[in-house]
Parts: structure tokens; C-alpha cells; sequence
């Protein structure tokens, strides 16, 4: 690389919980960079979570992580192209990157859900991944799975 890498950006802890994974997955949620809508959508989101989850001892924000932590893939495929032949190779994740797509995924199926509100359809998908259900940890699954069906070209990794 002839560049030098740039710089990491220091991501700011929320304000209600001061922490920063929260104030990553918010920038993740955030569209049109209407960041205190998105705050809001999450912080109603885990109110509803609690509501939901009454009977467990845990908080609504260690559920989420929980949750988070259920819906992170720990190897993925990426296509290599080996001698005219498209192979998909199975590839651990850098840690970062396995964070950013739990979160894009916990997104992605929540927008996909049925429901009135976003905050809703958020704490719904929240409380799948923390019981291991719900569309994110299939995808989740899937990955898995490929990447399992696929150990035999392990050795074409870069």
C-alpha cells in the first residue's frame, strides 16, 4: 500500500448508557443522518424489549447484546477465482467486521419484519436473535453453513 492507513475515528459513548457499541449500532440505524431519530428508535426499542421480557433478570440492553452476540457469524465465503473456476472460499472474519454485519443484519431483517413502528419491528427481531430465532440468525446459520460445505477449498485463502 502506498498510503498510509487512515486514522480510526473515535466513536463517542451514548448518552444514556455510555457505550460505544450502542453509538455504533445507532450510526448504523441512522438514515439520512437524522442521528436523534435513531436514538430515539432505539431507545423505544429496547423499552419495548422490556416490557417484553419481564421475567428475565437480565436489562434490556444486555438482552440486545445478547442478542447481537447470536446473530454473529465467526467465518464467511468470499468468491476466489482459481485457474477459470469460481470457487467460494471460507474466511474468518476480522472481529470489527464481524460486529458491523450482526448489526447490519439485526437491521436489515428488523426493516424486513411486519409492524407498526420500526422501534417495534427493532425489539421483535431483538428479542428473536436473543432466543436464536428470527431471520438474522437463519442468515447467521446459513453462513455457517456454506462456509462448512466449502472447507475443501479452505486452501485457496489469501
Amino acid at each position: 500500500m502506498r498510503k498510509t492507513k487512515p486514522k480510526k475515528r473515535i466513536i463517542l459513548p451514548d448518552p444514556k448508557f455510555k457505550d460505544v457499541l450502542v453509538t455504533r449500532f445507532v450510526n448504523s440505524l441512522m438514515v439520512d443522518g437524522k442521528k436523534t431519530i435513531a436514538f430515539k428508535i432505539f431507545y423505544d426499542a429496547l423499552d419495548i424489549v422490556e416490557k417484553k421480557m419481564k421475567d428475565n433478570e437480565l436489562s434490556p440492553l444486555d438482552i440486545w447484546k445478547k442478542g447481537l452476540l447470536n446473530i454473529t457469524p465467526a467465518v464467511e465465503v468470499k468468491s476466489r477465482r482459481v485457474g477459470g473456476a469460481n470457487f467460494q472460499v471460507p474466511m474468518e472474519i476480522r472481529p470489527e467486521r464481524k460486529v458491523a454485519i450482526s448489526m447490519h443484519n439485526l437491521i436489515q431483517f428488523a426493516t424486513k419484519r411486519s409492524g407498526h413502528s420500526m422501534a417495534e419491528k427493532l425489539a421483535a427481531e431483538t428479542v428473536a436473535a436473543f432466543n436464536e430465532e428470527g431471520g438474522a440468525f437463519k442468515k447467521k446459520e446459513d453462513t455457517h453453513r456454506m462456509a462448512e460445505a466449502n472447507r475443501a477449498f479452505a486452501h485457496f485463502r489469501f
